[in-house]
Order: C-alpha cells, then structure tokens, then sequence
C-alpha cells in the first residue's frame, strides 16, 4: 500500500461551470486520472484533504494510491493547477502507472552541508542554486523520495553540475541522456553581493584616476602648443 492515498468520486458535470460550483459550494476540486491505455476518468478530491497531502514535498516524488469507487489504481501526481494569487489547487492531473513501465518524474534536490560548505565557511561565499528538482526515469519501485547535492567540499566560484549528483541504481537523468552538454548547473558558490558591489566601485574609481591623468596630460600639451604659438 502506497504512504499517500487520494480519495476520489467519479464525475459526471463537465464544464467550467460545474467546476466553479465544485470549488465555491462545496469544497472539492476537479481532476483527471489518464494513462496505462485506459480512458482518461474525470474526478472529484476534497480540497483540504488534497491540501494536506501536498503539504507533503515526498507525494511529489511517489506512487499514489488513487481510490474510486472501491477500486485502487497506481498513479504519479503529473500536474497541479493552482490559482494564480492565492496558490491553492484548483485542478489535478494524475498518470496511471504500470510497476513494469519505466516513469518519467521530477525529483526535488535536498542540499546538505550548506553551512559547512568550504566556499561558505572558509571564503566568506554564498551558495546560488539554479535547481530545486530535476527529471529522472526508472522503474517505480527505484523511484526517489528526493536527491542529495553535498555542498561540503564546494569551494568559491566552484559549479555543481547535474553529473556530479549520485543516482541511486535504475535510476537515470533523462537530461544527461541526451548528452554532455545538457549538463545543466545545479548550483555553485559566489561572492556575495556586497563584494560584488565593492570590487566594482573600487575597478570603477581605478578607472576614474586614469582618465584624470589622461586629461591632465592632455591638458598640459595643449597649455605648452598654446605658449609656443605665442
């Protein structure tokens, strides 16, 4: 049995009309169950039960149980429509899944030894992450809660790229198997903003002292041809 179960009813109204109805008077929401060469189903979820489970970042990365009627199917969260201001989930998509088929799904990254990490701890740097989960395919048995990136040995102006993270076994990056240079960048350590700023100012008022000095050289050339000619 999976750690997350959804509880859902068939439905019949179809429209955005019963959808508003659903969300406003009776506090569910719409969704959709489709896959596995079998009819895409509509459905109804109570929204704060669906709320709560999404509390949760690991039914991201899992196999759920979706139970309707008294019948359960395997199925991977495939999308989320939520209300653009207030962020609540308006409509969900589950993808039925077969154990034998291979799944596509994106898996958060947990970064650990953040604080600990050399560019951070010993050179003063801050970490800047260009990721927060990446697409892995594998069985759903091999399937990952979540991924780790070490930072502890990450020095300043170091990158993490999406090779150096450890796959568990059956586990593959759908990106990496395109080639080498999908090799994205995952994160890496900088110099923080103040320095930037710093360093900036200071080349910047390096280069105000030699147009000075150009100027003033100019300027005494131009004061010397002018006596001559007098």
């Amino acid at each position: 049995m999976s750690d997350f179960v959804v509880i859902a009813e068939a439905r019949a109204d179809q429209g955005k009309g019963a959808s508003r109805r659903l969300r406003r008077l009776e506090g569910k929401i719409p969704a959709v169950i489709y896959g596995a060469n079998k009819p895409a189903q509509s459905l109804t979820l109570i929204r704060k039960d669906f709320e709560h489970m999404l509390e949760n970042e690991a039914c991201f990365s899992s196999i759920l149980e979706v139970q309707v009627g008294g019948e359960s199917e395997n199925a991977i969260i495939k999308d989320i429509q939520r209300h653009p201001a207030k962020g609540f989930p308006m409509h969900a998509d589950f993808l039925r899944i077969r154990m034998d088929q291979a799944i596509k799904v994106n898996v958060p990254l947990h970064f650990v030894n953040e604080e600990e990490c050399a560019g951070v701890k010993l050179e003063g740097g801050m970490i800047q992450k260009q990721a927060t989960d990446i697409e892995v395919q594998c069985l759903p048995k091999d399937l990952p809660e979540y991924l780790e990136v070490d930072m502890l040995e990450v020095e300043m102006g170091q990158i993490v790229h999406l090779s150096d993270i450890t796959l568990p076994e059956g586990v593959i990056s759908t990106a990496l198997e395109q080639g080498e240079e999908y090799d994205l960048t995952i994160a890496s350590v900088v110099a923080p903003r103040a320095a930037k700023e710093e360093e900036a100012e200071a080349d910047g008022e390096a280069e105000g002292d030699g147009d000075a000095g150009d100027g003033a050289e100019a300027a005494s050339s131009d004061d010397a041809g002018d006596g001559s000619e007098d």
